[in-house]
């Protein structure tokens, strides 16, 4: 048996391997080199198969072109229209100022504690951020549905339904907030550049109602009170002006006060012609007798004052139901003004009336100032919205990008074209037997024989 010679490693001296270790070590790295010249002849066969099919290539990539050309052309064209606004802040003066005063009372420590504490303070005292609020609002179906019945989106977006129109509409829409300004940006794509306008108009008009419509201020809720009690308060007054002209027309009294002075007056003026006409009668009696004219005279003088004195004076009796003296002494109660003795009677009831026309009155005039006072304050109280860019009409179309488009399908019917041919390639090389290529054929045989047998029905159809 041959004695196995050793065989030295070239570079080394140190080492010494048998003939097979060292064919095994020579094998080893040509393997390896192998394995990185096919890594690379991989793509280099793949463009070897694409440049043999140039020419359908070429031709896919020239139809490709063309029809998408014409396909970006005939897409319409999108207009976009942008309003920013910019939402009022709601928090009040009062945290401010203590959000202010909390800062500098912290200003010698930790601007984080300072923070923390104006954020509390403006928490606790209302201050918030309305720009979320404003968005919500924006999106919300109210705003939505007014909308589409003002600009027929339905028709325009050739939508069946409203639901269908109004997420047409929000895709349409993009409303975004930015954090740290809070300013809201409005944003309408349409086919119609003034069309786009006109919505994002619509869009700020509509929440100005809705903020004024859904406002529950302090200020509101407080006009809503003096409204409802200035009407009770006023019907009221109209109750007790009418019941004093009702008591002033049937008794005939105008102003008590001032009535009784006037009849104070007119009774001792009477009084006094009355005793100053007894004085001449008795003196005339004397000096010409009971029967002379002149005594005739004097007596029917003081008679009628008398009747007079006793007219202003009137009676003590209750008054009747329409308001006249009753008739004590056969004469007729139907007088044009009230005696002294029923003014008394008479100053309680109109005093009565009066007052209660003066408080209305005066409870009138104060609400009046108060709802004027709450209708400034609610105005000031309510939203208002500012608008920093008003929306235009777009001089540019935002979409399509018909070069970019062009370009995008072509590439992706040469990519497309060029991944079947590779694939054809490779599928060509797949075993017969493979379970993969077997399951294949059965599917194509299946369907060649399903279109086979409904390609006849459709000929005799046509005949």
């Amino acid at each position: 048996m041959p004695v196995e010679t050793p065989k030295m490693l070239a570079g080394s001296t140190n080492y010494i391997l048998p003939e097979d270790a060292l064919l095994d070590a020579q094998l080893l790295p040509r393997s390896a080199n192998m394995e990185r010249e096919a890594a690379p002849a991989n793509w280099v066969i793949n463009a070897s198969v694409l440049w043999e099919h140039r020419r359908i290539l070429a031709r896919v990539a020239a139809i490709a072109f063309v029809v998408s050309f014409i396909i970006a052309f005939v897409l319409p064209k999108q207009y976009k229209s942008t309003a920013r606004i910019m939402p009022p802040d709601n928090s009040s003066g009062g945290a401010a100022m203590f959000a202010a005063l909390a800062g500098r009372a912290l200003g010698g420590g930790s601007s984080g504690g300072s923070s923390g504490l104006a954020s509390l303070a403006s928490s606790l005292l209302g201050g918030r951020n309305t720009s979320a609020l404003f968005v919500d609002l924006l999106g919300s179906g109210t705003i939505k549905s007014h909308l589409i019945d003002q600009f027929n989106l339905q028709h325009v977006y050739h939508k069946r339904y409203r639901i269908d129109t109004a997420k047409r509409l929000a895709r349409r829409t993009t409303i975004t907030d930015d954090k740290k300004s809070g300013v809201i940006s409005i944003t309408v794509e349409d086919t119609d550049p003034r069309r786009a306008r006109d919505m994002v108009q619509a869009y700020l008009n509509e929440l100005n109602l809705l903020v004024n419509r859904t406002s529950t201020s302090s200020a509101h809720q407080e006009r809503i009170f003096i409204e409802h009690r200035l009407k009770g308060v006023q019907a009221e007054l109209e109750r007790a002006q009418l019941e004093l002209s009702e008591f002033s027309s049937t008794h005939t009294t105008i102003d008590i006060k001032e009535q009784t002075h006037a009849m104070v007056d007119a009774a001792a003026k009477l009084q006094a012609e009355l005793i100053v006409g007894q004085s001449e009668l008795d003196s005339l009696r004397q000096i010409y007798g009971s029967g002379n004219i002149r005594v005739r005279a004097a007596e029917a003088r003081v008679t009628d004052l008398q009747h007079e004195l006793e007219k202003m004076s009137g009676n003590s009796a209750p008054l009747t139901a329409d308001g006249n003296e009753a008739s004590t002494n056969g004469q007729s109660g139907d007088e044009l003004y009230p005696s002294l003795r029923q003014l008394p009677r008479l100053g309680v009831p109109f005093t009565d009336l009066y007052r209660r026309v003066k408080v209305q009155e005066t409870i009138y005039e104060l609400l009046t100032q108060q709802y004027e006072v709450a209708r400034i304050e609610e105005a000031k109280d309510v939203p208002v919205i500012s608008v920093i860019d008003s929306p235009g009409i777009a001089e540019k179309k935002s979409w399509p990008p018909r070069l970019l488009l062009t370009l995008l399908l072509t590439m992706f019917a040469v990519g497309a074209t060029s991944v079947g041919i590779l694939g054809r390639r490779r599928w060509s090389y797949v075993s017969p037997a493979d379970p993969r290529k077997v399951l294949a054929q059965q599917i194509e045989i299946s369907l060649r024989n399903r279109l086979e047998r409904y390609r006849p029905q459709g000929r005799e159809g046509n005949r």
